[in-house]
């Protein structure tokens, strides 16, 4: 797949605030830490409290940068001239690895496996781990195939085995239900978006129709007895594909947009490498971070005609700065014209469906979000062009080439070392407290990260 750093970086940066968000302190930290459906110090969910916090953008973000990612890794197949049976057969082994990947990972975490944890049950999450790297990495240049595949054959033979032979703490055994929700719905995500922009990959615009037939479906199914309602609740195999799912096609194929302009205008760049400082370019990154930061302020404080505003002139300010950057200008023009679009809409919306909320998700979500991605993405692509800036973009590119790694380095090999040689005393002792309730959460989500750029400095690439 063709490498674009600013990519890569938004991945990253989704992924870290993933682990961030799930290893911060439970319950004492303020309302804006959590997801704004849940709110300390009960986390009870309260699905009638409208807004959105820094956690509720975490998975648009990194369903962004998959849509944007599936244009660049087909590319070259198109130009091969492949064809669709060779990428439904793409499309449909990723899907089916991922949908095991969320059985395993989650049948493998040391308390689902038993309720009196011990040190069989830590070296069995070590072990998973390990069992995930021979699944998963492919070697570089085709070297060792053979072996390779043999080796991955035995590992998904043996977590199959691990799976089945476990009673887990509940006694009922393994269960297709019992799974990683986030990971079906990037599986299916995954699958449906890049057999749609297979077919829309000439014509982008048919995938915004394809969009509002989905709306229909959705909206429509809200009604008993309509044939909306039969297509949202009709699954063949319900534990890996709901027409639910499909929501977040909403925010993947603006992200495939997102990825035609980057083949289209962007100018790969290779990574780590110093470039020019770029006064233009680092103020327009500096202003679309100040327009998300912005809008997941005033929004979680429903400040709603306050944000309208400011939104509507943070807009005017990148757009100035974007009349006088020209060496990047078609890019970021269209990144800043579908961004504003989907942002200026989503608020538009925002009071249907009882405001913005990210579960239950509304169609105001989905369009915020997404705009909000587009501008991430412009702000990474313009510190990337200043002397600070490619060193922190550089970094994250590199957890976000391996996001799997991270994903499950914290609950299958830093928990069990932690509770394993009895650190987790201190990583609790630390969450008793605010400021140090957030810093356990840093230092666990840098051990994650490092552990991941170490994976990645290797070559070590967990791919589906």
């Amino acid at each position: 797949m063709q490498r674009n750093h600013s990519l890569d970086a938004l991945r990253g940066l989704a992924i870290l605030a993933m682990v961030l968000s799930s290893s911060i302190a439970f319950g004492i930290l303020p309302g804006w830490m959590y997801h704004a459906q849940t709110p300390p110090p009960g986390h009870v969910f309260n699905p009638d409290i409208p807004g959105i916090t820094w956690v509720d953008l975490v998975f648009p973000f990194f369903l962004f940068s998959m849509g944007a990612a599936i244009p660049l890794a087909l590319h070259k197949k198109e130009q091969a001239g492949v064809g669709f049976g060779t990428i439904l057969f793409a499309a449909a082994r990723r899907y089916i690895l991922l949908v095991f990947f969320a059985l395993f990972t989650v049948h493998a975490r040391t308390n689902m496996m038993t309720g009196e944890p011990s040190p069989i049950y830590y070296l069995l999450s070590i072990s998973a781990f390990v069992l995930l790297f021979f699944q998963l990495y492919q070697p570089a240049g085709g070297r060792y195939q053979k072996l390779f595949t043999v080796i991955r054959i035995c590992a998904f033979a043996a977590a199959a085995l691990m799976m089945y032979l476990l009673p887990f703490k509940d006694g009922n055994g393994f269960s297709l239900y019992r799974s990683d929700v986030i990971i079906i719905v990037l599986g299916n995500m995954a699958f449906f978006g890049t057999i749609i922009w297979w077919f829309t990959r000439h014509h982008g615009w048919m995938r915004l129709v394809l969009l509002l037939f989905i709306m229909a479906i959705l909206v429509g199914g809200k009604g008993a007895g309509s044939w909306n309602e039969d297509v949202l609740q009709w699954s063949p195999v319900p534990w890996m594909y709901k027409f639910y799912y499909l929501k977040y096609l909403f925010i993947i194929l603006p992200g495939t947009i997102a990825g035609d302009w980057l083949l289209q205008y962007g100018k790969l760049q290779p990574a780590g490498t110093e470039v020019p400082v770029n006064p233009p370019t680092g103020q327009i990154a500096l202003l679309s971070f100040c327009l998300i930061v912005t809008n997941v302020i005033l929004l979680f404080g429903r400040h709603l005609v306050l944000n309208l505003i400011l939104t509507t002139g943070l807009c005017w300010l990148v757009y100035g700065c974007l009349r006088r950057q020209k060496q990047q200008q078609p890019l970021l023009g269209h990144f800043f014209q579908a961004g504003t679009g989907l942002l200026v809409l989503g608020l538009f919306l925002e009071a249907w469906e009882g405001g913005i909320k990210k579960d239950p998700s509304t169609f105001s979500y989905y369009l915020v979000t997404g705009g909000l991605a587009f501008f991430m993405l412009i702000a990474l692509y313009g510190f990337q062009y200043t002397r600070a800036g490619t060193r922190i973009v550089y970094y994250l590119g590199l957890n976000g080439r391996n996001p799997m790694v991270a994903y499950v380095t914290g609950n299958l090999l830093l928990l069990p070392l932690l509770k394993w040689t009895g650190a987790m005393s201190i990583y609790l002792t630390m969450q008793q407290q605010v400021l140090t309730g957030f810093m356990s959460g840093v230092i666990f989500t840098g051990l994650v990260s490092l552990i991941t750029v170490w994976f990645t400095r290797r070559g070590w690439y967990w791919k589906t």
